[in-house]
């Protein structure tokens, strides 16, 4: 009987790592961009209080405080990749935190520069802008800034406040170091009867295994380990809520929402209309839910069930390198020059493709203004990563045809836009291969697949938005978040979406406890929202072809260079209205309806 144990990060092939060392060649490197940013940080004092004496004197100022942090972003990200390479390295982790306390210095630093901009008049700013050719590019920066002006302290407040940012992140952190360096659930035995250890990597494959015991098994030890650290988990989360209900109310905003979704001038009903149209269409979930217990024939539908594909085939193994195929064949509609820079960025190294010790679980898409748009999987070479190196190289994607084409200032996106590009190629994919498809069973399980898509992401990330404000409410309104009240009313919720086809559950109430989303405050809900947004547009690309795509390839090229919901826009999509996510909510309806029908 064979053991399944990771493999250390000596033993992965280097082909399979990321070209990480093209962003430094040594720490020497790394270390000098450091000390070469505090300088920078020491000179840019010098503004203090002539900060607006004259148009090219801000100019200038604006220069210089984007160059000095392209280069510390650089300096993070490294610092931040070679930690997620393996947490339990210490050497990384010192890197890691000697930036942190960089960019805690540097803020403190140039604190005054918001402050001492925004007491100059208003009119004063505006001839500034109409007169130095060179500022026209920070118009829209200091335009929002103006926008903000009445939740900007003084500059000793801001100085005050920066300052303390090394400590107000501490709960994200620490939650990190528990999640990523310090949890273990141990080892089960597998479906093919070998012991294998229970991993963040591993555990959804494992849930999507067809034998109900080894489902059983892995979800079992998961939340044993949650439960055992939820007083210690509650705590934590609890101050990271506190965190952003008191920097709220510092701020001046009405709640710790508001605050949380006034940096990217998103209307508050934008959420509020995501929770309400998904609420009317939980019947259509319930219903699904329903269907999966009567499929499964089991006498009590257990969360352990909800995620195995309802459509059973032959196990399928997908190398990285077919992988990889099938994600250009399914973004063949995006146009030859999509394919050809997303296979240059294969090829030379974006990516670190397979799990090993210590490293992050998960997924993502990272990356410096100066560095390739990078990608970090923990592939195990099923259809199911084949969907998830898709959907990060959408984030990727974006981030080069920004970068390309937007200066420093405009170089990143916001979430909100960011998970239409990563959803549009999932899309993108899924309706290639349900073209394709000519045997049935396939096709049901394809269909099946696309549905737990929007289960997954629109309705889970939905669910988590409504706790995250339940949460975020209650501390408002004097409230103590309780490993019992966070328990309780987390499964009430999971009931509500789910409905009366699911039976009792007793770990489920721990399920919030695994959740690194909650960390970083209403962020979730723009999973929710870019997936209503990327199936408007995704339809558009296929219906209409060139013209739908070469507008959102202009898209991909905005940036953060105007509010998310302005630059959806030009893809053709208005998130200020419900109709994008009841267009997604129809579409889930329909496919249910037609998965129905084919069992």
């Amino acid at each position: 009987m064979g053991n399944k144990k990771l493999k250390k990060r000596s033993e992965i092939d280097q082909k399979y790592k990321w070209k990480i060392e093209a962003m430094y060649a040594d720490d020497q490197t790394w270390q000098a961009d450091i000390d070469q940013v505090l300088s920078m940080a020491e000179e840019f004092s010098a503004y203090q209080g002539r900060l607006t004496e004259s148009a090219a004197a801000l100019s200038a100022a604006f220069q210089e405080k984007d160059a000095l942090w392209q280069k510390l972003e650089k300096a993070y990200v490294y610092a931040r990749m070679k930690l997620d390479e393996d947490n339990r390295e210490a050497k990384q982790q010192s890197m890691h935190d000697k930036v942190n306390a960089v960019i805690a210095k540097v803020s403190a630093a140039m604190s005054f520069f918001t402050p001492e901009l925004l007491s100059a008049p208003e009119e004063l700013l505006r001839q500034y802008m109409d007169s130095e050719a060179s500022l026209e590019q920070y118009r829209f920066v200091i335009e929002d800034l103006l926008r903000e002006k009445k939740h900007v302290l003084s500059g000793e407040e801001e100085n005050l406040l920066a300052q303390m940012s090394e400590v107000t992140d501490a709960t994200n952190t620490i939650f990190t170091m528990l999640n990523n360096a310090d949890i273990k659930f141990g080892f089960i035995t597998d479906e093919d009867g070998e012991e294998t250890e229970v991993t963040h990597g591993s555990y959804i494959s494992l849930m999507e295994s067809h034998n109900r015991q080894v489902r059983k098994s892995a979800y079992t030890h998961v939340y044993e380990a949650y439960k055992g650290l939820i007083n210690t988990i509650a705590s934590t989360y609890s101050y990271n809520v506190k965190t952003d209900v008191v920097g709220a109310r510092i701020r001046k905003y009405s709640s710790a929402r508001a605050a949380a979704l006034s940096g990217d001038n998103i209307p508050e009903e934008v959420y509020d209309n995501l929770i309400s149209v998904v609420h009317d269409y939980l019947p259509v979930l319930h219903r699904y839910i329903q269907l999966r217990k009567r499929i499964l024939g089991v006498d009590e539908l257990k969360m352990y069930d909800v995620y195995v594909p309802l459509v059973e085939l032959p196990k399928r193994i997908i190398p990285f390198e077919e992988g990889v195929e099938i994600m250009k064949k399914g973004l063949a509609p995006l146009g030859e020059e999509y394919i050809r820079r997303l296979s240059d960025g294969v090829k030379s190294g974006w990516i670190d493709v397979y799990e090993n010790e210590g490293k992050t679980s998960g997924a993502y898409s990272f990356g410096s203004y100066d560095s390739f748009p990078y990608i970090l999987l923990n592939y195990t070479d099923t259809l199911q990563d084949v969907f998830t190196l898709v959907h990060e190289m959408g984030h990727s994607m974006h981030s080069s045809y920004t970068r390309q084409t937007q200066p420093f200032t405009y170089g990143d996106h916001s979430i909100f836009t960011a998970e239409v590009a990563s959803t549009v190629n999932e899309s993108l994919l899924m309706n290639c291969l349900l073209e394709e498809e000519t045997d049935p069973q396939m096709r049901s399980y394809l269909l099946n697949m696309y549905i737990e898509e929007f289960r997954t992401t629109l309705f889970r990330q939905t669910m988590f938005a409504e706790f995250e404000q339940l949460c975020h409410k209650y501390v408002e309104e004097g409230g103590s978040l309780t490993a019992q009240w966070l328990c309780d009313e987390y499964d009430k919720l999971n009931r509500t979406y789910f409905g009366p086809a699911l039976g009792e559950d007793e770990y489920i109430r721990y399920e919030w406890a695994r959740i690194p989303h909650f960390y970083r405050g209403f962020y979730v809900y723009q999973y929710a929202t870019g997936y209503s947004a990327a199936t408007a547009i995704s339809e558009k690309i296929r219906r209409e072809g060139a013209p739908a795509r070469d507008a959102y390839k202009e898209f991909l090229k905005t940036g953060s260079s105007d509010y998310p919901v302005e630059l959806l826009k030009i893809a053709g999509v208005d998130m200020s209205s419900k109709e994008p996510v009841i267009m997604a909510m129809e579409t889930f309806k329909k496919l249910v309806e037609e998965f129905e029908n084919t069992i």
